[in-house]
């Protein structure tokens, strides 16, 4: 039975540590069971406290489950902005942007073939260091960690790897998947029913035969690799100097073969596209109702037989909402998630190139042609399996019944070079642009 541990640092000065107790169903749906928080001892040499909140039997409403969820929630949503979406895209993309233009000339393959994921990376990012992740900026002031907010990203960055955020990597790290020859991708996934996995994988797999179709036009041999002076001073910037505090990492490799550089690029370019989309754009539609994910508590769980407990049993929805984050929080929140979920009119899209001249090579032209029919195809499969989701794939859509269409390519239509926008749900930018 696995579960999940997070931390809450709450307003309220108090640090709760949850454990979310998870169960797969006969239905293949991931359902929560059980919650368990905990504070530290109040003083030393005293018990921590903890208590074990079970799920009510469905259609009865609990409210000591709903406090006791809407504090999971707030801790998840911090770990999500703080972990998941600005430090595993944005700040970990950023080095290797910064290095390709310094490192790599612009009639490099390797910068032709990079520039389109790092656009409006580096604009967006100084905007979320003036008004987002900065002191007494949105996330401090409207997120359960509060001052500690860049501190937690700073201590789960000293854990991240590069290598792990290969997609296939991801899944097996965190217990999702096995490594299986005879599997399509080769991995085996423990729970089918997972959207962004199963949608993932089919992304990841088509990037990296772009990748190895489009490197293996330029470079022939390992030598070829270990040769080129501009991707070799690449290399070293982004493992010594823009991932400083890495440097030296056996996990890092050595460049040396078209192997090594393959799947480096498919990493960056899977990040940069598939994975911040996959993290950024169903934000809306998943906390644009604060209830289902408020970002903050500031009271603790009431004990039975305080007055607190007495206060909540009078008027346990008041006391929900008096628990939660603030109006102005709320309203601060909505927005802003709001905006990140947008997708603008001059989004380019994965198989996508706005400049009709990226190249004059035809063997690249083609190479992107046979990319995007991959994407078109990956597109047509998702309806599919979305189509089937009230039979036997429940999770990709779940009760509220939204597909689930984050990792859907969507390409646009052959006259235009952009998707949709607003907040469509769908489409897979090529680069981290809000």
């Amino acid at each position: 039975m696995p579960y999940v541990n997070k931390i809450n640092m709450g307003t309220n000065g108090r640090i709760y540590a949850s454990r979310t107790v998870l169960f797969l169903t006969r239905f293949n749906m991931l359902n929560t069971i059980a919650i368990e928080l905990s504070l530290p001892p109040p003083k030393k040499g005293l018990p921590a406290w903890n208590r074990v909140y079970k799920a009510p039997p469905p259609g009865i409403t609990n409210w000591e489950w709903r406090l006791a969820r809407a504090h999971v929630a707030a801790v998840d949503a911090g770990i999500h902005q703080l972990v998941s979406h600005w430090l595993r895209t944005h700040a970990c993309v950023e080095p290797f942007a910064i290095a390709t233009h310094r490192q790599l000339s612009t009639m490099h393959p390797l910068h032709v073939l990079l520039s389109p994921h790092f656009k409006d990376t580096m604009n967006i990012n100084a905007m979320a260091r003036s008004s987002l992740i900065n002191a007494n900026g949105i996330i401090e002031k409207s997120f359960s960690p509060g001052p500690y907010s860049l501190e937690i990203s700073s201590i789960f960055y000293k854990s991240w790897r590069f290598d792990e955020q290969a997609l296939p990597n991801d899944l097996i790290k965190r217990g999702m998947a096995v490594e299986d020859s005879t599997a399509k991708h080769g991995v085996k996934l423990l729970l089918d029913d997972y959207p962004f996995a199963k949608d993932g994988l089919d992304v990841w797999a088509a990037i990296k035969k772009w990748v190895m179709d489009y490197v293996g036009i330029y470079y022939k041999a390992d030598s070829d690799v270990q040769e080129d002076p501009e991707l070799q001073a690449w290399w070293k910037e982004v493992t010594e100097i823009g991932h400083g505090d890495h440097k030296g990492a056996p996990w890092w490799g050595h460049m040396k073969t078209i192997e090594e550089l393959v799947q480096a690029l498919s990493t960056l370019i899977w990040v940069a596209s598939a994975h911040h989309a996959a993290v950024n754009f169903g934000q809306y539609a998943y906390a644009g109702f604060f209830p289902n994910c408020p970002t903050a508590c500031v009271k603790l769980m009431p004990e039975p037989g305080s007055k607190e407990y007495e206060t909540f049993s009078k008027d346990p929805e008041a006391y929900f909402l008096q628990t939660v984050s603030s109006a102005a929080q709320a309203l601060t929140v909505i927005s802003t998630v709001e905006l990140l979920s947008t997708r603008f009119g001059e989004e380019e899209y994965l198989g996508q190139r706005s400049d009709p001249q990226w190249t004059s090579d035809p063997r690249a032209l083609d190479a992107l042609e046979r990319f995007a029919a991959a994407l078109s195809d990956i597109d047509a499969q998702v309806s599919d399996r979305n189509c089937n989701a009230a039979v036997s794939l429940f999770n990709r859509a779940g009760p509220a019944l939204v597909p689930y269409t984050l990792l859907s390519p969507n390409p646009a239509p052959a006259d235009s070079h952009t998707s949709d926008p607003g907040m469509t749900g769908s489409g897979i930018p090529n680069s981290i642009s809000i």
